[in-house]
């Protein structure tokens, strides 16, 4: 691209008034594979040291992992005053005389460019970067610009319809989660008999409950353990090193398990943080959709203890199944109380000891809620297999996409049947 591409242009802020508005792009406004969202405005004096500068037409790559293997960059278009300015974490690419900018954007999300990519990176940990001699270097064979035009009017048409299919698809993974979530909320509010006499619960959120179910708080029916706090020196105690539970392990749904840290403590304090079958995990904060959800830790890991951002829950085997305090944590039921017990930011909510201690727990007797589980599995277990077979659909999607654009970028497709050539 090194002679058809000017890489991260400068703005010439003297052509503009510094109180002139200008498009605002944090990385989280950069659609994958294609997508602006261009919601936020700022006054050009604002932005104009510590951002990155774009204008319209210009192609937006983001250079950081994890985004720029999951397809983060978009072209420019619709820009208030044709100008924007975004994270620095941002390539910006502007098409010199010969290359059409859409052209160019297809491109940059083919799978060669994207792989590439993905092996030059360099950096530590998790914040590898995208160096920019594979952005200028990246070599492609240049069609005559009707030919571009007509490859971008093609790939702009049958990527539209791939896109409504997932967007469809997506759509009904709503709507079966929705279901999901449906069935687990009467199940834990309502029991399996429909006919059972009901009763007032005496508590928000809650609603009528079984006669002959009661309501207790969860303090009355389990143990709180709270984690290891990180960071701590310990002088002159024999220490132990153990596999540790983060916060990232903690999935919307799902335990990560993939990469497990370890860490040194003193011997005496191990039983205070360590995990045990039937425990019942669930995150101080994070995303609102993620708040109040439980997870039951079955074991998975001898001998493994946990950060302080994860409450440990452990039922009391007699009075309360694990698996059903998690089902009412994750039902709408549960979702509502931790959510409205919250300490609320932007986007994000926390929950403290005392709420979760405080959480009302609508309570069957043992083999009801044993039978409850039992029913809620297999049900959601016909929901969780139809979910995957449509994520499926869409990863297949996904993949004909990826190989359309990159059939078509390198003339593998006559698209002069398809389209008018311009």
């Amino acid at each position: 691209m090194r002679f058809f591409v000017e890489l991260n242009p400068s703005p010439r802020a003297e052509r503009h008034s510094p109180e002139m508005v200008v498009s605002f792009v944090p990385m989280e406004a950069l659609g994958e594979f294609g997508g602006l969202r261009l919601d936020a405005e700022k006054r050009l004096d604002e932005v104009l040291t510590g951002y990155t500068y774009f204008a319209e037409n210009d192609v937006l790559v983001a250079k950081i992992t994890p985004c720029f293997e999951n397809g983060k960059g978009a072209l420019a278009e619709g820009l208030a005053n044709r100008t924007g300015f975004g994270t620095t974490e941002l390539y910006v690419l502007r098409a010199r005389p010969g290359l059409v900018s859409r052209f160019l954007f297809y491109l940059t999300i083919s799978h060669p460019f994207r792989k590439i990519g993905e092996s030059e990176m360099y950096g530590a940990g998790g914040q590898k970067r995208v160096p920019p001699h594979v952005v200028r270097d990246f070599r492609f064979a240049r069609p005559s610009l009707a030919e571009q035009r007509a490859i971008a009017l093609f790939l702009d048409r049958e990527t539209a319809r791939i896109d409504r299919l997932v967007a469809c698809k997506k759509r009904l993974i709503e709507l079966l989660s929705e279901k999901r979530a449906a069935l687990i909320t009467r199940a834990v509010t309502r029991g399996l008999d429909s006919g059972v006499p009901l009763k007032d619960s005496g508590v928000n959120w809650l609603g009528e409950i079984p006669a002959h179910w009661e309501t207790r708080r969860l303090k009355e029916l389990s143990a709180l353990q709270t984690g290891l706090t990180l960071g701590k020196t310990y002088e002159g105690q024999q220490l132990t090193t153990r596999p540790y539970l983060r916060v990232a392990n903690v999935q919307d749904g799902y335990l990560d398990l993939a990469e497990i840290t370890e860490i040194e403590v003193p011997v005496q304090d191990v039983h205070h943080y360590e995990l045990q079958a039937g425990d019942v995990l669930m995150t101080e904060g994070g995303d609102f959709d993620k708040l109040g959800r439980g997870y039951v830790w079955e074991g998975q890991i001898a001998g493994c203890l946990h950060q302080n951002h994860i409450f440990v829950v452990r039922p009391q085997p007699d009075r309360l199944n694990s698996h059903l305090l998690a089902l009412v944590m994750s039902s709408h039921y549960g979702r509502a109380y931790f959510t409205a017990e919250s300490k609320q930011s932007t986007n994000l909510a926390s929950t403290n000891t005392k709420t979760l201690r405080n959480f009302p727990i609508p309570l069957p007797p043992l083999s009801e809620q044993e039978a409850i589980v039992g029913w809620v599995k297999l049900q959601t277990a016909k929901i969780d297999q139809l979910t995957g077979r449509i994520r499926e659909g869409i990863d297949r999607l996904h993949e004909y996409r990826t190989a359309l654009i990159w059939a078509a970028v390198t003339g593998k497709i006559d698209v002069h049947e398809e389209v008018e050539v311009i």
